[in-house]
């Protein structure tokens, strides 16, 4: 959708196309309806599904689905006690939400990439990107919010000095440890500032073009055989029994360095 109208237009007037083009390409405003459609369903369907087993939990015979949610929010609360070395009532929502919302957005991979785009194009909608992990928008915004909660702890827990000079311009390489002299302090600081600077900026890279590269190579693995027809069956199966243990390893990555990077934001020293 471009300034309220569906991109369906840019096909059929070439001016239009190549006018709405120069004004999407690297427009911060341009959104795709599509990949923040679907990305908000399957939070919802995430939300839905928790609070319903939440609400009706028993403690006597609980059901299959109460069961599953209850060794995933285990797992979940034994990865942060096991990497979290802080003290946050955030971090373990924070790593659950994490993992359950892109591992929704990456088993979509797994449906065939030609059912639901059909579908659009049967109601009017020319293009549709089914898996929001495979647009780089979806996952940079994900890593982005992390990104502010690794600022915002750093300055709760260190200081604005702490998280400047401690961090970002007394290391790797401390002067007073290694006895340089002050005359050169400036410069070795100078030096560790432009290191940690972007050491830090790499986080949120490392988190979103990581997921995006997996999943659209995957998803990009997924067209190319579906291009073989009928030929494709047998790959189709065997590429998508080994993108189950992808999409779920992703999804656990993804957590788990937002896990690590927030402890680290959390330490004093």
């Amino acid at each position: 959708m471009v300034n309220g109208e569906w991109k369906s237009n840019l096909f059929h007037d070439p001016v239009t196309h190549e006018a709405q083009t120069t004004i999407c390409s690297g427009n911060f405003w341009a959104l795709n309806i599509d990949s923040m459609f679907f990305t908000i369903l399957f939070g919802a369907i995430f939300c839905l599904v928790f609070r319903r087993v939440a609400v009706n939990a028993s403690k006597g015979k609980p059901g299959k689905l109460q069961a599953f949610v209850e060794i995933v929010v285990d797992f979940v609360n034994t990865s942060v006690k096991e990497t979290f070395h802080g003290n946050s009532p955030l971090i373990a929502p924070l790593a659950l939400t994490s993992v359950c919302w892109e591992f929704l957005m990456n088993i979509m991979k797994l449906m065939p990439v030609d059912w639901l785009p059909e579908l659009g194009l049967m109601l009017g909608i020319p293009y549709l990107k089914v898996v929001p992990s495979t647009d780089v928008n979806i996952t940079f915004g994900m890593s982005i919010s992390v990104f502010i909660l690794i600022v915002f702890y750093s300055i709760k827990i260190k200081g604005v000095g702490g998280f400047v000079i401690g961090d970002l311009m007394m290391n790797p390489l401390n002067p007073k440890e290694l006895g340089i002299p002050k005359l050169l302090w400036p410069l070795v600081c100078s030096f560790n500032f432009i290191l940690e600077t972007v050491a830090l900026l790499a986080k949120p890279l490392s988190l979103s073009l990581r997921l995006f590269g997996n999943m659209y190579a995957g998803e990009l693995m997924f067209i190319l055989i579906a291009l073989l027809c009928l030929y494709q069956l047998p790959l189709h199966f065997g590429w998508a029994v080994f993108h189950i243990l992808v999409v779920t390893l992703q999804a656990y990555i993804f957590m788990m360095l937002t896990i690590v990077y927030l402890s680290q934001a959390h330490e004093a020293h």
